[in-house]
Parts: structure tokens; C-alpha cells; sequence
């Protein structure tokens, strides 16, 4: 097939300019009635979505490369997650897990348990998106260690409820003008090595390591004493902060430390997990386990489902302690036991040879492109960073957010994530045909960009 015909069969469809008629329509009524404080990077207005495509209000077909922020994992409208909600829906709809008994709540909980990235038995809790799952892991912590000091990471993500917020440390504007925060949260640099380190690899293996043993080496001589800090939360791959995997002697690293002090780790897999990265969990790859694991986006494809697992005894807080009215919703469920059972059957196996397909293409971009300065992921969570120079590596945001936009016009939905990088973040379930169209379009983009800005003396010219 020539790559005229792949992009005629497997690419975009464009019927009008962008932004549509009813488009543009839709855009000035949520100017009018939403929020201000939602972040839209480009005027898309979604009408129906199946398998990697999307269509919007005027009848243009995207390919999706972000996924509701990697939340569609078996694609838009999987016919048996769609299945298992109609027949769910004629049922029971609602009935409150915090009351009253399901047998949804056991039979989902059995079956993440089977699948935990820690040494059982688990306890599960349900809420009904990441923050909450976050929020959960926070209070269950402090609960079960009786310890209020909690660490996080710079660049980290876990949500924006309070607490969840008061982890988060990936952008001023999330957490600007709401202080006081929760207390006892205390930040510290993650493993970012691309803008850490730029040594041979054994010094960045060292230096990545020294991120882990800082808690000991200074925090923990300065500021904190071990015995009341009840978690340190870590994302194995940062996700907002820019697609960030930890390093796995980093992550080995902070275990043995939580072990010396009684400490609990918590894994938030949120936009790492539920298959994306190849394994069930991200933290998976490193051979590390986790006391807590949270989960949620990609968990029930598109329905609101938040997961808290934790190994059973630590789960040991009275009735009322904690609860939630919609958690556990019986419809969200129903779409989550349908999700793993497409996500075990091929989801996750197509996870890791596609990205494997994507990342090995994307490698060769760091020699033939000015602008890629770094390729990094694991499955289909993968990010590519823009720099103006590659000595220097001085972050190109504004040309991150001109080649997403550029994207949209051509039929490409990506999103970017960090200070300079986009984020590649398809349904677990897209095609080689697929991503080799979606790579053609980013990198005809990328040249353009590059072409433009290299003759107005913005780039540097090197591509080494």
C-alpha cells in the first residue's frame, strides 16, 4: 500500500475548515456558559467517536492521539463496553456501595486483585476519578501509620480536591490563590534526567539515584524526622509533568527506604496504568511494589470509576471513615469488567508492540530533527521534548503549542505535557496503519515548524 492510499484509508477526513460552522457555534456558547477555568489547547468540538476516530459537530474525522487524556483505552464506544452499559443501565443503576451491597463492587475488586502490582490479599475503594482515589490513599496513610508528613515530587500530578492538590506540584497556576493548602506535604526533585543530568549513563544512573537517597541524606537530617512520614506518592511515569518515567534504581531505591522507616509507598497509576505502558501497572517494569496503588482514567474506558487498592492491612479504618455516595456506581463497573476484559485479551499486548513500533521511529527524529531533543515512554505513553538547541536545552513551549495546533488542522488530536513536550497517548487498541499515519502528520508538522523558525533564526541549525 502506498502512503497516498494509507492516508486515504486509515487518515483523517476533513470536510470544512477548522473550526466549523457549528463549531465555532458551540465555542462562543462555552465562552458564554463554562468555566474559564478549563484548559482547551484548540477548538474541537466532539460529536461521536469509534475505535481511534472521532468526529466533530460539522462532520470532520480526527484521528486521536490523546484519548480523553488517556482515558479511552479500548477506543470511543468499544462495542462490548458500550454492551456492557446498556444492559447495566436497564438494570440498576444506582444503588450506593457506602449502604448497601453489590456484587459489582466484589467481583471488580477480585479481579484488580489478581492483577495488583503488590503481594495480596487487597482491599479496594471506590470513588469516582483520580483525585478521589488520591484523596483516599492521602487520608488511608495518615490513618493507618498515625504519621501527618507526607513527600511528593516537583513535576508530580495527583489532582486538583485539596489534597490531591496539595501533592500536585506540576504548575503554578493549579495551585495559585487556593492556599492554605493541606500541611505536612513536603516536595522534592524526581528522576527528570533529560533535564538533570546530561553525563554518560552510568553518572545518570547515579544522579538519579541520589534524587531517592536526598530524602535520607538531607530531608530527613533538616526538615523531616522519618518517624512521622506516612507516604511518599510517586508517579512511575509523570504524566503532566512530561511523560516522565522514573528510573528503576530510583524506584527500588525509595522501597528500601520506605522499608527502613515503616513507611507506606504509593504508586499513583492513574494515567500510567490500566495497560497503557505495556504491563497492567507502570511501576510493574521496575520490579517494585507498591503498599497503595490509585487508578482511574483508562480503568473503565471513559466512565467516572477512581480505584484505591491497597494491600489488606493497611486497609483497616473504621465504617465511616471514609465513603462516597456515586463511588463504585454500578454502570461504571459494568464498563470497567468489559474494559479488562478487551485490555487482557489484546489491549495491553497491542500496547507494547505498537509503542514499540512508535518509539524505535521516534528515536531516529533526535538525529533527522532540530527540535526533538528527547523520546521517552513505555508502551503507548510516550513523550517527545522540544528544545531550541540541543546543547542547551532551552524549552520551545510556544512551538510545542504551534505544532499541536498545526495537528488539529491536518486531523491529528495530540496534547502536550511539561514545560516543551507532547504527549503521544493513543487508545490501546490503534492500529500500525493508525500510528504510522498519525507519525507522517506530527512530522510533517514538526518540519514545518522547524522550517519556519530555522529561517527566521530561532532554531539552532544542528540536528546532533
Amino acid at each position: 500500500m502506498t502512503q497516498q492510499e494509507l492516508h486515504a484509508q486509515f487518515g483523517p477526513k476533513l470536510v470544512t475548515d477548522l473550526p466549523g460552522p457549528r463549531a465555532r457555534a458551540a465555542v462562543a456558547a462555552d465562552e458564554r456558559l463554562i468555566s474559564p477555568s478549563y484548559t482547551r489547547s484548540y477548538p474541537l468540538v466532539v460529536k461521536r467517536g469509534r475505535g481511534l476516530r472521532i468526529t466533530d459537530v460539522d462532520g470532520n474525522e480526527f484521528l486521536d492521539f490523546a484519548a480523553g487524556i488517556a482515558v479511552t483505552s479500548t477506543g470511543h464506544c468499544h462495542p462490548e463496553v458500550v454492551a456492557a452499559i446498556q444492559k447495566q443501565a436497564a438494570e440498576l443503576i444506582h444503588i450506593s456501595g457506602t449502604d448497601f451491597y453489590d456484587e459489582h463492587l466484589t467481583d471488580f475488586a477480585a479481579r484488580l486483585s489478581a492483577i495488583a502490582p503488590m503481594k495480596g490479599p487487597h482491599k479496594v475503594f471506590y470513588g469516582n476519578s483520580g483525585a478521589e482515589a488520591v484523596e483516599c490513599a492521602l487520608k488511608l496513610a495518615r490513618y493507618h501509620t498515625k504519621r501527618q508528613q507526607v513527600i511528593a515530587f516537583y513535576g508530580a500530578f495527583h489532582g486538583r480536591t485539596m489534597g490531591a492538590l496539595s501533592l500536585t506540584a506540576s504548575k503554578p497556576q493549579q495551585r495559585r490563590r487556593f492556599g492554605p493548602l493541606v500541611p505536612g506535604v513536603t516536595h522534592i526533585p524526581y528522576p527528570y534526567v533529560y533535564r538533570g543530568c546530561q553525563g554518560t549513563e552510568a553518572e545518570k544512573e547515579q544522579w538519579a539515584l541520589n534524587c531517592a537517597r536526598y530524602i535520607e541524606e538531607k530531608l530527613f537530617k533538616t526538615n523531616i524526622a522519618p518517624e512521622e512520614v506516612a507516604a511518599i506518592f510517586v508517579e512511575p511515569i509523570q504524566g503532566e509533568g512530561g511523560y516522565v518515567p522514573a528510573p528503576t534504581n530510583f524506584l527500588r531505591e525509595l522501597r528500601n527506604i520506605c522499608d527502613r522507616h515503616g513507611i507506606l509507598l504509593v504508586a499513583d497509576e492513574i494515567q500510567s496504568g490500566a495497560g497503557r505502558t505495556g504491563k497492567w501497572w507502570a511501576i510493574e517494569h521496575s520490579g517494585v511494589e507498591p503498599d497503595i496503588v490509585t487508578s482511574s482514567k483508562g480503568i473503565a474506558s471513559g466512565m467516572p470509576l477512581g480505584v484505591c487498592m491497597a494491600k489488606a492491612e493497611i486497609m483497616d479504618w473504621l465504617p465511616g471513615s471514609h465513603a462516597s455516595t456515586f463511588g463504585g456506581n454500578p454502570v461504571s463497573l459494568a464498563a470497567a469488567l468489559a474494559t479488562m476484559d478487551v485490555l487482557e485479551r489484546e489491549g495491553i499486548a497491542n500496547a507494547a508492540h505498537i509503542g514499540g513500533l512508535i518509539l524505535k521511529r521516534l528515536e531516529g527524529w533526535k538525529q533527522t530533527h532540530p527540535l526533538v531533543g528527547d523520546v521517552r515512554g513505555r508502551g503507548l505513553m510516550i513523550g517527545v521534548e522540544l528544545v531550541k538547541d540541543k546543547a542547551t536545552r532551552e524549552p520551545v513551549t510556544a512551538l510545542r503549542n504551534r505544532i499541536e495546533e498545526l495537528a488539529f488542522e491536518r486531523g491529528l488530536i495530540i496534547l502536550g505535557c511539561g514545560e516543551t513536550s507532547i504527549r503521544l497517548c493513543p487508545p490501546l487498541v490503534v492500529r500500525e496503519e493508525e500510528a504510522t499515519v498519525a507519525l507522517d502528520i506530527l512530522e510533517e508538522v514538526l518540519t514545518e515548524v522547524e522550517k519556519q523558525h530555522a529561517h527566521q533564526g530561532e532554531l539552532a541549525t544542528s540536528s546532533a
